[in-house]
């Protein structure tokens, strides 16, 4: 018996993909997606190391992502939430700064921590109340600057952008330099107020899981490199050619470009290395980020994923997880640990040399750079021409949010398409 050509060839497993493939079989439209890995959930995946859950990079999923909120079921993925604030390094000490709605009594207490003014963090509540109340669409429309020149604009002191916003925000776009649209910055920093940082009980490659546990086996295929797109079909590694009316890209934007030629415009790479130790103690017991507000050294932050979800580690174990910015490709893992330990050393005392090394993960294209005017448009076109669609976080903007939704824009797209033809009810 023949096989049965499918409708829509989708080339990429990441969330995108996956959320477009999920959206296509709702409507019962048969797909095929094929991935090049061997692990579906592109640059939000997770690893089982030695007992350990390793994610790919240092991520966390915000609750009040409104497309998450719609396609993912929370209750599902056992989720853990960090504490609503963080510990800034800081004059060779520690120092606690709470959310004041959700921790007022912290709040109080950490008041006159030397991590900005008084009126610093009266200005935190004041930009909170605002952003909270302002739709997410409104957001995208305000007049767009680099998020150092909005805190700025803001009122915040030099000592609260440099000791706080840039290691925290400096680690959600991995751009200490905050030249990051503040288009981004008031999404994010709504996000973060509205809802709870947190991390799901099986890894942040549960995320992928769960969509790709909606879709039929049959319909995914992995190991599949795909090596040139033209209309009707595509060409794998291997020489085989799988044919359909419509393809959806559905990778990076530099695979896509790669792919769809100069159809597709790229913009420079954010990178990140995220280091991984196993402790037999905890550097602290809070679930809470670590941030170096001192600006000194290799490392940006910090986090103990299983102070967060115990499942992240092994009983008696605990897993730490450091960030460092910028691409290190030609370093060597001894030569970034032991770079690592010594930026630590002042941090938690001489327990970082008890700490065991597991895995170094150097992320070249961790997110696309979103410097204005990368978010002019909110959103760019996911149909490029007749048969041809992309999706992916370089076409809304880069974060969960932004892969999911650009999958559901895509899947609507081709289910319009499919319509006007006859194909679909």
């Amino acid at each position: 018996m023949a096989k049965k050509t499918p409708a829509v060839i989708i080339v990429g497993g990441g969330l995108a993909g996956l959320t477009c493939a999920v959206k296509l079989h709702e409507a019962e439209v048969p797909f095929l997606l094929v991935e090049a890995s061997d692990k579906l959930g592109g640059r939000v995946a997770s690893d089982r190391y030695d007992n350990f859950i390793l994610d790919r990079g240092f991520q966390v999923l915000l609750t009040a992502y409104p497309e998450a909120k719609r396609i993912l079921d929370y209750s599902k993925l056992g989720l853990h939430a960090f504490y609503p604030g963080a510990l800034v390094f800081r004059g060779g000490k520690l120092h606690k700064l709470a959310d004041p709605f959700r921790h007022p009594l912290d709040a109080v207490s950490g008041a006159l921590s030397p991590i900005g003014s008084l009126a610093d963090k009266m200005q935190v509540g004041k930009l909170r109340q605002s952003l909270v109340g302002t739709t997410v669409k409104k957001l995208f429309e305000k007049p767009e600057t680099t998020t150092e020149k909005a805190l700025q604009d803001h009122g915040f002191s030099k000592e609260m952008i440099d000791s706080f916003f840039r290691p925290f925000l400096g680690g959600i776009f991995l751009d200490r330099s905050l030249k990051t649209s503040s288009r981004m910055f008031d999404f994010v920093f709504k996000m973060f107020s509205e809802g709870d940082t947190s991390l799901p009980a099986r890894g942040m490659g549960a995320i992928a899981d769960q969509l790709a546990a909606k879709l039929p086996a049959s319909s995914i295929r992995m190991k599949s490199h795909v090596r040139n797109v033209q209309d009707g079909f595509v060409i794998m590694d291997d020489g085989d050619t799988m044919a359909a009316p419509i393809i959806v890209v559905a990778t990076e934007g530099p695979e896509a470009a790669k792919l769809l030629g100069e159809e597709i415009q790229t913009t420079p790479a954010r990178s990140v290395l995220c280091v991984y130790y196993a402790a037999q103690k905890a550097p602290f017991e809070e679930p809470i980020l670590v941030l170096n507000g001192e600006g000194k050294g290799c490392v940006n932050n910090v986090c103990v994923p299983s102070n967060v979800a115990r499942s992240y580690a092994p009983e008696g174990q605990h897993l730490v997880s450091v960030s460092v910015l910028g691409e290190r490709d030609e370093d060597e893992d001894k030569e970034i640990d032991d770079e690592v330990r010594k930026d630590l050393k002042p941090w938690f005392g001489e327990q970082v040399e008890s700490w065991r090394y597991l895995r170094s993960y150097k992320i070249k294209y961790a997110l696309p750079d979103q410097s204005p005017p990368q978010l002019a448009t909110a959103q760019r076109p996911v149909k490029l021409r007749p048969g041809i669609f992309v999706c992916g976080d370089h076409r809304d903007n880069a974060s969960i949010n932004g892969a999911l939704a650009s999958g559901r824009r895509a899947a609507e797209a081709v289910l319009t398409d499919l319509k006007a033809a006859g194909k679909t009810e």
